[in-house]
Protein backbone atom coordinates (compact mmCIF):
# COMPACT_ATOMS: atom_id res chain seq x y z
CA UNK A 1 0.00 0.00 0.00
CA UNK A 2 2.22 2.65 -0.97
CA UNK A 3 0.02 5.29 -0.52
CA UNK A 4 -0.66 3.69 3.24
CA UNK A 5 -4.28 2.26 4.14
CA UNK A 6 -6.19 0.04 6.41
CA UNK A 7 -4.99 -3.92 6.93
CA UNK A 8 -8.43 -5.82 8.32
CA UNK A 9 -7.83 -9.17 10.01
CA UNK A 10 -10.21 -10.92 10.86
CA UNK A 11 -11.40 -14.82 12.51
CA UNK A 12 -13.99 -16.42 12.83
CA UNK A 13 -15.06 -20.46 13.48
CA UNK A 14 -16.35 -22.30 11.39
CA UNK A 15 -18.19 -25.52 11.98
CA UNK A 16 -17.88 -28.59 10.12
CA UNK A 17 -19.49 -29.56 6.25
CA UNK A 18 -19.09 -33.23 6.04
CA UNK A 19 -20.68 -32.26 2.69
CA UNK A 20 -17.97 -29.91 1.79
CA UNK A 21 -15.93 -30.55 -1.54
CA UNK A 22 -12.32 -29.63 0.58
CA UNK A 23 -11.07 -32.21 2.95
CA UNK A 24 -10.50 -29.19 5.30
CA UNK A 25 -13.95 -28.08 5.69
CA UNK A 26 -15.50 -31.67 6.92
CA UNK A 27 -13.96 -30.75 10.28
CA UNK A 28 -14.01 -27.96 12.71
CA UNK A 29 -11.69 -25.08 11.35
CA UNK A 30 -10.43 -21.37 12.31
CA UNK A 31 -11.11 -18.83 9.55
CA UNK A 32 -8.97 -16.23 8.97
CA UNK A 33 -8.62 -13.37 6.42
CA UNK A 34 -5.76 -10.32 5.95
CA UNK A 35 -7.65 -7.72 3.42
CA UNK A 36 -5.80 -4.79 2.72
CA UNK A 37 -6.54 -1.74 0.42
CA UNK A 38 -3.24 -2.16 -1.70
CA UNK A 39 -2.62 -2.14 -5.62
CA UNK A 40 -3.63 -5.90 -5.82
CA UNK A 41 -2.31 -8.60 -7.88
CA UNK A 42 -2.42 -8.76 -11.73
CA UNK A 43 -4.90 -11.53 -12.44
CA UNK A 44 -2.32 -13.98 -14.21
CA UNK A 45 0.26 -13.90 -11.49
CA UNK A 46 -2.16 -15.37 -8.93
CA UNK A 47 -1.51 -18.59 -9.91
CA UNK A 48 2.16 -18.60 -9.14
CA UNK A 49 2.09 -16.62 -6.43
CA UNK A 50 2.91 -19.69 -4.19
CA UNK A 51 5.64 -20.86 -6.45
CA UNK A 52 9.38 -20.76 -4.89
CA UNK A 53 11.04 -18.01 -6.32
CA UNK A 54 8.28 -15.99 -8.17
CA UNK A 55 8.27 -12.37 -7.20
CA UNK A 56 7.47 -9.27 -8.66
CA UNK A 57 9.45 -7.05 -5.84
CA UNK A 58 13.08 -6.13 -7.53
CA UNK A 59 14.49 -7.08 -3.96
CA UNK A 60 12.09 -10.07 -3.08
CA UNK A 61 13.10 -13.31 -2.57
CA UNK A 62 9.89 -14.81 -3.60
CA UNK A 63 10.40 -17.29 -0.63
CA UNK A 64 7.56 -15.79 2.18
CA UNK A 65 4.31 -17.08 0.62
CA UNK A 66 5.99 -20.24 -0.25
CA UNK A 67 6.74 -21.00 3.28
CA UNK A 68 3.34 -20.07 4.10
CA UNK A 69 1.58 -21.94 1.66
CA UNK A 70 4.30 -25.09 3.17
CA UNK A 71 3.40 -24.29 6.72
CA UNK A 72 -0.60 -24.05 6.13
CA UNK A 73 -0.15 -27.46 4.04
CA UNK A 74 1.79 -29.29 6.26
CA UNK A 75 -1.28 -28.26 9.25
CA UNK A 76 -3.76 -29.67 7.42
CA UNK A 77 -4.92 -26.10 6.43
CA UNK A 78 -5.53 -24.13 3.22
CA UNK A 79 -4.70 -20.73 1.90
CA UNK A 80 -6.53 -18.74 -0.66
CA UNK A 81 -6.15 -15.39 -2.51
CA UNK A 82 -8.76 -13.25 -3.73
CA UNK A 83 -7.10 -9.67 -5.66
CA UNK A 84 -7.80 -6.91 -8.70
CA UNK A 85 -5.69 -4.42 -9.54
CA UNK A 86 -6.31 -1.39 -7.43
CA UNK A 87 -8.89 -2.87 -5.58
CA UNK A 88 -6.58 -4.69 -2.37
CA UNK A 89 -6.06 -8.09 -2.13
CA UNK A 90 -7.70 -10.84 0.38
CA UNK A 91 -5.97 -13.95 1.71
CA UNK A 92 -7.79 -16.58 3.78
CA UNK A 93 -6.26 -18.67 6.02
CA UNK A 94 -8.00 -22.22 7.30
CA UNK A 95 -6.91 -24.06 9.55
CA UNK A 96 -8.07 -27.43 11.77
CA UNK A 97 -9.74 -26.11 15.49
CA UNK A 98 -8.64 -27.32 18.38
CA UNK A 99 -10.49 -30.56 19.69
CA UNK A 100 -9.75 -30.14 23.15
CA UNK A 101 -10.81 -26.87 25.03
CA UNK A 102 -7.88 -27.09 27.47
CA UNK A 103 -3.89 -26.59 26.39
CA UNK A 104 -1.17 -28.00 28.10
CA UNK A 105 1.61 -25.46 29.43
CA UNK A 106 4.85 -25.17 27.60
CA UNK A 107 7.71 -26.66 29.34
CA UNK A 108 10.17 -24.46 31.00
CA UNK A 109 12.98 -23.50 28.62
CA UNK A 110 16.26 -25.31 28.93
CA UNK A 111 19.43 -22.62 29.57
CA UNK A 112 20.53 -21.07 26.23
CA UNK A 113 23.76 -21.80 25.65
CA UNK A 114 26.27 -19.03 24.61
CA UNK A 115 29.39 -19.13 23.34
CA UNK A 116 32.17 -17.31 21.59
CA UNK A 117 33.76 -16.87 17.61
CA UNK A 118 33.58 -14.91 14.89
CA UNK A 119 31.16 -16.22 12.60
CA UNK A 120 30.03 -14.93 8.93
CA UNK A 121 27.09 -15.06 7.98
CA UNK A 122 25.74 -14.69 3.74
CA UNK A 123 22.41 -14.86 2.95
CA UNK A 124 20.90 -12.48 0.11
CA UNK A 125 17.33 -11.56 2.42
CA UNK A 126 18.55 -8.52 4.38
CA UNK A 127 15.52 -9.26 6.97
CA UNK A 128 17.33 -12.81 7.89
CA UNK A 129 20.68 -11.11 7.69
CA UNK A 130 19.37 -8.41 10.54
CA UNK A 131 17.45 -10.75 12.79
CA UNK A 132 19.99 -13.65 12.48
CA UNK A 133 23.01 -11.57 13.36
CA UNK A 134 21.18 -10.16 16.01
CA UNK A 135 20.59 -13.82 17.15
CA UNK A 136 23.80 -14.61 16.89
CA UNK A 137 25.44 -11.25 18.99
CA UNK A 138 23.19 -11.85 21.95
CA UNK A 139 24.41 -15.45 21.85
CA UNK A 140 27.84 -13.79 22.27
CA UNK A 141 29.66 -14.52 18.81
CA UNK A 142 30.85 -11.30 16.58
CA UNK A 143 29.48 -11.75 13.28
CA UNK A 144 30.15 -10.36 9.64
CA UNK A 145 27.29 -10.36 7.35
CA UNK A 146 27.39 -10.94 3.42
CA UNK A 147 24.50 -11.22 0.61
CA UNK A 148 26.02 -14.07 -1.81
CA UNK A 149 29.15 -16.60 -2.04
CA UNK A 150 31.52 -13.40 -4.20
CA UNK A 151 31.58 -11.56 -1.61
CA UNK A 152 31.96 -14.61 1.83
CA UNK A 153 34.89 -15.75 -0.68
CA UNK A 154 36.29 -12.41 -0.58
CA UNK A 155 35.55 -11.48 3.14
CA UNK A 156 37.08 -15.07 3.98
CA UNK A 157 40.12 -14.42 1.76
CA UNK A 158 40.65 -10.94 3.51
CA UNK A 159 40.18 -12.25 7.01
CA UNK A 160 42.92 -14.90 6.41
CA UNK A 161 45.27 -12.56 5.20
CA UNK A 162 44.84 -10.23 8.15
CA UNK A 163 45.58 -13.30 10.15
CA UNK A 164 42.14 -12.80 11.91
CA UNK A 165 40.34 -15.84 10.33
CA UNK A 166 36.64 -16.94 10.61
CA UNK A 167 35.69 -19.82 13.25
CA UNK A 168 32.58 -20.87 11.02
CA UNK A 169 30.42 -19.92 8.40
CA UNK A 170 26.92 -19.89 8.19
CA UNK A 171 26.06 -20.15 4.35
CA UNK A 172 22.60 -20.01 2.37
CA UNK A 173 22.14 -22.87 -0.36
CA UNK A 174 20.43 -20.80 -2.82
CA UNK A 175 20.85 -16.95 -4.21
CA UNK A 176 19.26 -16.41 -6.71
CA UNK A 177 20.72 -14.58 -9.39
CA UNK A 178 24.06 -14.87 -7.86
CA UNK A 179 26.56 -17.42 -6.27
CA UNK A 180 24.95 -19.76 -3.12
CA UNK A 181 26.34 -21.99 -0.48
CA UNK A 182 27.52 -24.66 -2.04
CA UNK A 183 30.27 -23.03 -4.90
CA UNK A 184 30.74 -20.46 -2.06
CA UNK A 185 32.10 -22.58 0.41
CA UNK A 186 33.90 -25.11 -2.69
CA UNK A 187 35.99 -21.67 -3.15
CA UNK A 188 36.80 -20.68 0.69
CA UNK A 189 37.78 -24.56 0.84
CA UNK A 190 40.67 -24.12 -1.77
CA UNK A 191 42.21 -20.73 0.30
CA UNK A 192 41.65 -22.90 3.41
CA UNK A 193 41.20 -26.65 3.79
CA UNK A 194 40.28 -26.28 7.31
CA UNK A 195 36.70 -24.21 6.65
CA UNK A 196 33.71 -25.28 9.06
CA UNK A 197 30.89 -24.33 7.13
CA UNK A 198 26.63 -24.44 8.24
CA UNK A 199 24.26 -24.74 4.99
CA UNK A 200 21.16 -23.15 5.62
CA UNK A 201 18.26 -23.15 3.45
CA UNK A 202 14.25 -22.62 3.46
CA UNK A 203 13.67 -26.12 1.65
CA UNK A 204 14.67 -28.74 3.98
CA UNK A 205 14.03 -31.96 1.37
CA UNK A 206 17.15 -30.73 -0.75
CA UNK A 207 19.08 -33.59 -1.02
CA UNK A 208 22.27 -31.19 -0.33
CA UNK A 209 20.23 -30.38 3.07
CA UNK A 210 19.59 -34.05 4.22
CA UNK A 211 23.29 -35.05 2.56
CA UNK A 212 24.80 -32.37 3.83
CA UNK A 213 28.30 -33.90 5.18
CA UNK A 214 28.93 -35.40 1.22
CA UNK A 215 29.09 -31.45 -0.19
CA UNK A 216 31.60 -30.57 2.86
CA UNK A 217 29.17 -28.89 5.56
CA UNK A 218 29.19 -29.80 9.23
CA UNK A 219 25.98 -28.85 10.01
CA UNK A 220 22.58 -27.48 8.43
CA UNK A 221 19.91 -25.18 9.55
CA UNK A 222 16.51 -24.81 8.39
CA UNK A 223 15.13 -21.47 7.81
CA UNK A 224 13.18 -19.67 9.63
CA UNK A 225 16.02 -20.07 12.48
CA UNK A 226 15.24 -20.67 16.04
CA UNK A 227 16.95 -19.11 19.48
CA UNK A 228 17.64 -22.41 21.31
CA UNK A 229 18.14 -24.66 17.93
CA UNK A 230 20.78 -22.02 17.15
CA UNK A 231 22.43 -21.74 19.98
CA UNK A 232 22.68 -26.11 20.22
CA UNK A 233 24.34 -26.41 16.86
CA UNK A 234 27.25 -23.46 17.45
CA UNK A 235 27.63 -24.73 20.54
CA UNK A 236 28.11 -28.33 19.64
CA UNK A 237 30.39 -27.32 16.42
CA UNK A 238 32.11 -24.33 18.29
CA UNK A 239 32.63 -25.22 22.12
CA UNK A 240 33.11 -29.38 22.15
Amino acid sequence: MPEGGIVTIQAENLPADPDHIQPFRKKNCVKISIKDKGIGIQPENIPRIFNPYFTTKRKGSGLGLAVCFSIIRNHNGNIEVKSAPGKGTVFTLYLPAAEKDTVKMAKPEKTIQTGKGKILLMDDEESILLSTGMLLRKLGYTVETTRNGYEAVERYGEALKKQNPFDLCIMDLTVPGSMGGLEARERIAALDKGVRAIVSSGYADDPIMSEYTNYGFIGVLVKPYYLNELARLLHEILDT
